[in-house]
C-alpha cells in the first residue's frame, strides 16, 4: 500500500460504496469479503453500502455545488474559449 501506515486503519474501517453499479445483487458483501481477505489479519474492515447509493454522486456533486467556495471555481464557456484548459489551473489551484 501506498498510504501513510498511520492512516490505515481508519481507511480500512470506513469504506462507503456509492454509485449505481454498486446496486448489482451480493457487490457489497463481495466487497467486504475480497477486502478483507486482502487486508492484514488484524485489520477490521468495515463497509457501508447506503441503500439510496446510486443517488450519492448525485447527492455530493449537488453539495459540493451549492458550497460558495466551490462556485469561486465555476468557469465559463467564454473563459474557457480565452484560456482553454490553462483556466482550469488558474481558477481551481
Amino acid at each position: 500500500m501506498k498510504c501513510d501506515v498511520d492512516i490505515r486503519k481508519d481507511l480500512y474501517s470506513n469504506i462507503v460504496i456509492s454509485g449505481g453499479t454498486t446496486m448489482y445483487k451480493g457487490l457489497p458483501e463481495r466487497m467486504q469479503k475480497e477486502i478483507t481477505n486482502m487486508a492484514p489479519p488484524t485489520m477490521k474492515v468495515k463497509t457501508v453500502a447506503p441503500e439510496e447509493r446510486q443517488y450519492s454522486v448525485f447527492v455530493g456533486a449537488a453539495i459540493l455545488a451549492s458550497l460558495t467556495t466551490f462556485q469561486q471555481m465555476w468557469i465559463s464557456i467564454d473563459e474557457y474559449k480565452d484560456s482553454g484548459k490553462a483556466v482550469v489551473h488558474r481558477k481551481c489551484f
